[in-house]
């Protein structure tokens, strides 16, 4: 096994798509990429999900002034990993939006979250020398908080723990339509390395009840129609508890980390070898799995060290 990620030798530039999902909602979508969502209120521009360099958001940017005119004045950030927020400064809002918790999580492990993928992802990270440093909200908030985009209202909600401790999810009651982050994919790897694979399944379904017309998930294509939205809200559930079943069956055995490796792969390989960063993802979710069913509730900080020491592992 080389002691690399494959997300390292991914360096094709993605067709990005750019979808309306209700009035004047939209999705930036780029084959498995992470994505960003567009919220057009009567005077303003909300982002979700700011890109990993000022370049990429550029390319948001770009689609944004395609269908408005209207500023932009407010990026929401539904968790603090380094690919979804190091763009921030691109948009010039006057407000960044985050949890408390994923604030938190900026100061406890952001630098080192940002060194690890930078590594991980080059690719994403070209022209990275423009990223002023770790993007801070001005705006933080527990639980739940409404803006308001002249008369459309935007909520901003914390609906249960699943991609990180601090993941939070932004929904438009005007037109039903929800912005969930990575704690929904579509045909792509959920990266679960600093997951909880426990309440990630009930997080799922906070969202299914509310019913929704569409969604924008975290990478994959948007998601319109009922039909769509609950097949990417029951794969997404089945990856997740596909990666944390044979993983935690080994390691509350005793087996080591390369069981259970080679025990998800059994499980895993056949229903997701071919979604959108598969192979990128699996040691950190394998890694992440062992670790819960050992009771580490807070997922441990990856660092290039670490890394080294999980390839280690898993070449057994």
């Amino acid at each position: 096994m080389a002691k690399s990620f494959a997300s390292q030798g991914d360096l094709a530039e993605k067709q990005i798509s750019f979808t309306e999902v209700g009035r004047d909602l939209w999705a930036f979508t780029a084959e498995g990429d992470p994505n960003s969502g567009v919220i057009i209120g009567d005077d303003s521009v909300m982002i979700v999900e700011a890109q990993a360099t000022p370049r990429l958001a550029g390319k948001v940017i770009e689609k944004v002034r395609e269908v408005t005119d209207k500023p932009i004045t407010h990026v929401v950030l539904t968790h603090y990993h380094a690919v979804r927020v190091l763009g921030a400064s691109a948009f010039g809002a006057g407000q960044i939006i985050m949890s408390e918790k994923a604030r938190a999580m900026v100061a406890e492990r952001g630098k080192e979250d940002w060194d690890s993928e930078f590594q991980r992802f080059p690719r994403l990270f070209e022209g990275h020398e423009s990223i002023p440093g770790l993007t801070w909200p001005t705006t933080t908030f527990h639980g739940r908080m409404s803006i308001y985009l002249g008369q459309r209202r935007v909520d901003i909600m914390q609906v249960g723990r699943a991609h990180t401790a601090g993941d939070a999810v932004i929904y438009v009651p005007d037109a039903n339509v929800m912005f969930t982050g990575d704690i929904v994919e579509y045909h792509s790897a959920c990266y679960c390395g600093d997951g909880h694979f426990h309440d990630w399944p009930g997080t799922l379904e906070t969202i299914r009840r509310f019913n929704l017309d569409a969604i924008a998930p975290g990478r994959g294509d948007a998601l319109v129609g009922s039909e769509m939205v609950n097949a990417a809200l029951d794969s997404t559930g089945d990856f997740v508890r596909s990666t944390y079943r044979p993983a935690a069956r080994i390691a509350l055995r005793g087996g080591s980390l390369k069981e259970a490796w080679d025990a998800v792969r059994a499980e895993c390989d056949p229903k997701f070898g071919d979604y959108a960063i598969y192979e990128h993802c699996l040691p950190f979710n394998v890694s992440r799995a062992y670790d819960e069913a050992l009771d580490i509730d807070t997922p441990r900080i990856w660092t290039a060290q670490r890394d080294i020491e999980m390839w280690e592992a898993l070449q057994g």
